[in-house]
């Protein structure tokens, strides 16, 4: 990721509880045709499964999850923290997540309808997880 990514994510990072949040890049598959394309989705659906803890709790970004509104993510986050197990959020590269993938996850979730780039998914993601906890902290960060 740029150096400016790195920045955001990092700076939002630092709000957050300690230890509360960990980002595990996955490489991106090689690409040059479409038998290629569907190599590298199943091999990168194979290492974040990798990624993760089985009793994790695993949540997909995906386009067509269901959209929720800050205040309706600070509930999913609520009752995330109630049931007691790491979530993993799982982001695909830019041809989405394997179908491996989307078959472990308990949730999907859309951050949109619109196409984003990878990068600024990720700041977008890491601002709405830190304004969320905000929410539950009665903190003014999200007034």
């Amino acid at each position: 990721m740029p150096a400016w990514v790195t920045v955001a994510c990092t700076e939002y990072g630092k709000r957050l509880p300690r230890n509360w949040l960990k980002i595990i890049e996955i490489p991106l598959g090689t690409r040059h045709h479409a038998k290629s394309v569907n190599t590298a989705i199943a091999r990168e659906g194979e290492q974040l499964l990798a990624a993760i803890n089985e009793r994790d709790k695993v949540i997909a970004l995906e386009v067509k999850g269901t959209p929720w509104s800050t205040q309706e993510l600070s509930e999913q986050l609520a009752s995330w923290q109630m049931q007691g197990n790491n979530i993993s959020l799982l982001i695909g590269g830019p041809n989405g997540l394997s179908s491996k993938c989307l078959a472990q996850t308990q949730q999907q979730w859309s951050l949109s309808p619109l196409t984003l780039p990878h990068p600024l998914v990720r700041i977008v993601l890491v601002e709405q997880l830190y304004r969320a906890w905000s929410i539950l902290q009665n903190h003014p960060y999200h007034k």
